[in-house]
């Protein structure tokens, strides 16, 4: 049993965290559906971890702000949430650091629940009557990020290649649809979340990074998942060369010079040998 439970988190641990993001979406939509089915279809996980409409009871519950975007309200929710994500999830892991993709993922959680909460409170209109839940506002602000950072970048989609700006355009006007049905709550969220990314993008371009102060938070939680093991580490880091070190320490400054040109120029500026040595970065 403890070798089963370690070789499940050390495959965990080698997932990329938009990766490991999505396990922990989809175990939290079994679990969920597990006390629905216990308690005949009564949500308490819900009421409990759900944001509210109303900013004076989500005050009250300062969590729900994050543990919304956990949340989904059937499959078809999860499903298509969680593939935006995955495929999200091999740019994010080719170009830029694992730890900013979360930092913008979770800022665009909590941009979608402000824009949320304000629409409901200002725009009666809108027919904001249920509480939030779902990862599309954290989905929302990956995608315009990379739309804003790399808007002359070209994908594919079935049989059509298209830059990631105009991408950004279909998915704004799309979402007016969205905002006026009877999901007007979600559609709220998604604009709150592509502004997030929006930001993010242009911080980025100009040199500054808009989620430094998340690592703090981060770093405290990445330092308790890490205790246990110091001494051993501590232990496997003497056995290390100084040649090593200096390798490593030049390959991540390579990296780093490599989307400081994407920043300036665009992707597309990119040699083939410098593309070639981002999708093999993102691989180790």
């Amino acid at each position: 049993m403890t070798s089963l439970y370690q070789d499940i988190k050390d495959k965990l641990a080698r997932l990329h965290v938009l990766e490991q993001v999505i396990v922990i979406n989809v175990v939290v939509f079994i679990v969920t559906g597990f006390f629905s089915l216990i308690f005949k279809g009564k949500s308490y996980i819900f009421d409990v971890l759900a944001l509210p409409n109303n900013a004076w009871e989500a005050l009250y519950c300062p969590w729900t702000f994050i543990s919304y975007g956990f949340l989904h309200q059937g499959l078809f929710h999860l499903f298509f949430n969680m593939l935006y994500l995955y495929v999200l999830t091999q740019s994010f892991a080719n170009l830029f650091k694992a730890r900013m993709a979360l930092k913008i993922y979770i800022l665009g959680i909590l941009f979608g629940a402000l824009a949320f909460l304000s629409a409901a409170a200002l725009i009666p209109f809108l027919r904001i009557y249920d509480p939030l839940v779902g990862a599309s506002a954290g989905v929302w602000a990956c995608i315009i990020f990379l739309c804003t950072y790399m808007p002359e970048k070209s994908i594919r989609v079935f049989m059509f290649n298209f830059k990631l700006k105009y991408l950004a355009f279909v998915l704004i006007a799309y979402n007016l649809i969205i905002v006026f049905s009877d999901n007007s709550g979600g559609g709220v969220a998604h604009y709150g979340g592509g502004i997030l990314g929006y930001i993010y993008a242009r911080q980025l371009q100009k040199g500054k990074e808009f989620g430094l102060f998340l690592d703090k938070i981060l770093d405290y939680f990445s330092s308790r998942k890490t205790l246990k093991t110091t001494y051993r580490r501590n232990t496997n880091k003497r056995t290390k060369s100084s040649k090593q070190e200096k390798s490593s320490f030049t390959h991540q400054k390579q990296i780093d010079l490599i989307l400081d040109k994407i920043g300036k120029s665009g992707y597309e500026s990119l040699s083939q040998e410098e593309k070639d040595f981002l999708f093999r970065a993102g691989k180790k």
